[in-house]
This record gives structure tokens, C-alpha cells and sequence, in this order.
């Protein structure tokens, strides 16, 4: 596949979508980009603002084994990715395989459990593996999950362990419509009873694993110069060294930043990463990965403005 092959892929996809979510396409790069770069993406916003009909949808176009699970705060962690069952016919144990063994996992309103339950993702997200008893099942190459969360000062919702969030590529916060975005909304489901689902807006199946492997392999040629590499090393350390951050990214932010940022090269069809590519995914990037020390929060800063600032102030190659 070549990278306008891939530009073509993801145009695609996003014309899919939109046919079920209204102003999708900022949101589609993001979930594109975590595709083809092997990353997970965290949505957050308020009830009803399309988060899994999104994740829906997504999943609908790729043709992709797809598992949900609908966080509550009684799960238990052997509810996600299986347990041991005794078998009293061979009188020996057997895997009885939870969720999570799939390519694309919808992990719906994953604050609404406890922390507990929350850790038993760590490892299948990092590692694309789940240990059972000491023994390790493999899960996909492609395995991508897709969470949703309300924002924490709803009731009745965790906030997420930071080594949860650092597992998540990227951060993408979904604020309510606008006024004509709203307006399209109610026209194309006021008039319908039910859950809206991708179906039901012609979404279809538009490519399948061998594409998406193609894909993946074709970001792999995208250049990403010296020059490039340092301005985003230089962003990510900068985050640790403000006077507002109690902790910043890490150095595996970093690695992900440049992966991201070669993965969204490739959806525009070129074969080298810009500055430019950085500073557009720095803020979904960073945002999960950067705390503001306590006299910040008490002044009323936001995370937002901090990687603002920094992605003004840090000087990025010409």
C-alpha cells in the first residue's frame, strides 16, 4: 500500500462515519492516527455527545473482531479478560476467554469502575497480552481499544490511575455541538425512536485487517528528520520543566508523539513529518500525561493553556 493509498483509506472512513455522527472528521483523524500507529484513544465529554456511536461506527467501518464492555461499578476484573474454569468432565482447568480477546474493544464509560477493575486493561494495552495464572494469552497485533469516559465532576465516576492514562495515545475531549451541528443532530434522529446505531445510517464496512496491516507498514517509510525528532523531544521535556507542572510527559510519550506524528504524515499522503504535524496532536497527546501543581489548580489554570504556551514557546524547526 502507499502512503495516498492510506490517504484514500482514511477519507473513506471518515465519509462513513459521518454518515452516523454529525462534525466527526476532527475526531476520525485522531482514531486513524492511534490505528495506524498501534495506540489507544480515551474519549471524554458529557452523555449524549455520540461517544459510542463514534466507536461504533469506527469499528464498523474496519471489519474488525469487535468486543464492548459496559464499565459498572460491580465489574471485576475477570469479567474483562476471562478466568480459569474447572472442567469436571476432563478434570482439567480451561481458559474461558473474557472480552477483551479481539481486535477492537469498546471499553464504554471506563470511569464508572473502580481503579481495580481499571488496571486489568494495563496489560493487554501495553503489551497486546494477558497473563492468566501465570500463563500468557497473545491478543491481536491490531488489538485497539476505544474508551469513553464522562468528565470526573459527573457523579458516580473514578478517575483514572495515571500508568491508565499513559497507556492512552491520545485524549480527544468532545464538548456539546454547536448550534447548527446541534440542529442536524435532531433532524437526522428526532424523528426516529431507539438507540441510534451505525446501521441504521448506512454505515458500512469499507476496508479489512490485510489493508490496515498495509497501512501500518506503509507509515513505517515516513521520514522523520533529525531536526523534527529533536523539536519533539524538546516539547515533551519542556512539559516537565514548567513552573506550572507537578509531573510531565515521559519519554515514552515522546516515542508515541513521533509515531502519531509519522501516522498522520501518512494520512495526508506524504512521506515526511512537518512541525506542524507535532503541534496538531501535542494537545490530545500530552493533555492525560501532564499535571498542574497545586498553586496552578488553585489560580485556575488548565492543562489546555500549559501545552499551549509550551507549543508556542518552544521553538520548532523551519
Amino acid at each position: 500500500m502507499t502512503l495516498n493509498d492510506v490517504r484514500t483509506l482514511g477519507q473513506r472512513i471518515d465519509e462513513e462515519i459521518a454518515k452516523a455522527v454529525v462534525d466527526s472528521s476532527d475526531v476520525v483523524r485522531f482514531l486513524l492516527v492511534a490505528l495506524f500507529s498501534s495506540g489507544h484513544v480515551l474519549l471524554e465529554g458529557p452523555p449524549g455527545t455520540a461517544k459510542t456511536l463514534l466507536a461504533q461506527s469506527f469499528a464498523r467501518t474496519l471489519g474488525l473482531d469487535f468486543g464492548r464492555i459496559q464499565f459498572t461499578p460491580d465489574l471485576m476484573p475477570g469479567d474483562i479478560i476471562g478466568s480459569n474454569l474447572f472442567n469436571f468432565q476432563t478434570s482439567s482447568f480451561e481458559l474461558t476467554r473474557g472480552p477483551v480477546f479481539c481486535e477492537l474493544l469498546l471499553a464504554d464509560e471506563i470511569n464508572r469502575t473502580p481503579p481495580k477493575t481499571q488496571a486489568a486493561l494495563l496489560e493487554a494495552m501495553q503489551e497486546r497480552a494477558i497473563t492468566l495464572d501465570g500463563r500468557t494469552e497473545r491478543l491481536s497485533d491490531r488489538f485497539l481499544v476505544v474508551a469513553t469516559q464522562n468528565p470526573i465532576e459527573q457523579q458516580g465516576v473514578y478517575p483514572l490511575p495515571e500508568a491508565q492514562l499513559d497507556r492512552f495515545l491520545f485524549k480527544v475531549v468532545l464538548p456539546y455541538p454547536g448550534l447548527e451541528a446541534e440542529r442536524r443532530i435532531v433532524a437526522q434522529y428526532g424523528a426516529r425512536s431507539g438507540t441510534p446505531r451505525p446501521e441504521h445510517s448506512g454505515v458500512e464496512q469499507v476496508t479489512d485487517a490485510a489493508a490496515i496491516a498495509g497501512a501500518v507498514q506503509a507509515v513505517q517509510s515516513v521520514r522523520l528528520v533529525d531536526e523534527v525528532l529533536d523539536y519533539v523531544v524538546a516539547l515533551v521535556r519542556a512539559t516537565r520543566e514548567h513552573v506550572d507542572a507537578a509531573s510531565g510527559a515521559s519519554p515514552r510519550a515522546a516515542a508515541a508523539l513521533a509515531g502519531a506524528a509519522r501516522a498522520a504524515a501518512a494520512l495526508d499522503g506524504r512521506d515526511y513529518v512537518l512541525p506542524d504535524d507535532v503541534k496538531a496532536l501535542a494537545p490530545a497527546l500530552l493533555r492525560h500525561r501532564v499535571l498542574l501543581s497545586p498553586s496552578a489548580e488553585i489560580d485556575g489554570r488548565r492543562v489546555e493553556d500549559l501545552i499551549a504556551e509550551l507549543i508556542d514557546s518552544v521553538s520548532a524547526p523551519r
